[in-house]
């Protein structure tokens, strides 16, 4: 069974410093690391869509290989894909691109903004 989105909330607001903000609504909870958004996911939705920030290579590879994978859905295509959460991809490669997304966003702030277990 795939991720539902009561775990995937949990997840990504175990992060260290995450927090869970609605700037484009109450149905779009987006998560943010240092007032970067790393993940956005419609929690209401069936199935899940999350989108998250992924190396752009990585990104079109993901895509090629996965139909789950698509670019991000009215994000910069380059930089986001959204992951349907349908059963199709393994809960833990889900959980992965998702902790490279937080680390992507993190690596990207300010040495004083990042959190302390955040990868330099």
């Amino acid at each position: 069974m795939p991720i539902e989105s009561d775990e995937l909330r949990a997840r990504c607001l175990s992060l260290p410093q995450a927090l869970e903000d609605f700037p484009f609504g109450d149905e779009v909870s987006v998560f943010k690391v240092g007032g970067k958004m790393f993940a956005a996911c419609r929690l209401d939705q069936r199935p899940l869509q999350l989108s998250v920030k992924c190396d752009p290579d990585l990104a079109m590879r993901l895509r090629a290989d996965h139909p789950a994978i698509t670019a991000g859905y009215h994000m910069n295509k380059r930089h986001w894909n959204t992951i349907t959460i349908d059963g199709s991809l393994d809960d833990q490669m889900v959980v992965d691109l998702l902790e490279d997304s937080y680390h992507l966003v993190v690596a990207s702030l300010p040495k004083a903004r990042r959190p302390a277990s955040g990868r330099d």
